[in-house]
């Protein structure tokens, strides 16, 4: 069980550092490309949108790896779910329902950490 965190945690962890880095440090024409929803929205909320998935991201594997508060873990899992529970309605919103996909996949995947967060 202990492995299956890691894993989980350790793909969640890279994809949201990788997303939530680009979203930190581009700017909006570099972004817009890849993100078309960047551009209906103000950059200060893609920028806190990216730090939140920083955070996300640091809190799924920090906790655990020090042992200290590992309920972060949990709390962490559960926020990047709703980030994409919200992601996903931005997208349908927009009419973009293929790209709904990815959101599926990160919620499905945000769900089973938690479930493994709690069993620890």
């Amino acid at each position: 069980m202990e492995l299956t965190y890691w894993i989980v945690a350790g793909l969640l962890g890279a994809f949201y550092l990788y997303a939530g880095g680009k979203k930190v440090t581009q700017r909006k024409e570099q972004l817009a490309p890849m993100m078309g929803w960047v551009d209906t929205v103000p950059m200060g909320l893609v920028r806190a949108v990216g730090a939140v998935e920083i955070l996300g991201a640091a809190g799924l594997l920090l906790p655990p790896l020090t042992g200290t508060a590992p309920a972060l873990a949990v709390l962490a899992a559960l926020g990047l779910l709703l980030l994409q529970v919200l992601a996903a309605g931005l997208h349908l919103s927009r009419g973009e329902t293929r790209e709904t996909g990815l959101n599926v996949a990160l919620i499905a995947l945000a769900a089973v950490a938690a479930w493994l967060a709690t069993s620890r």
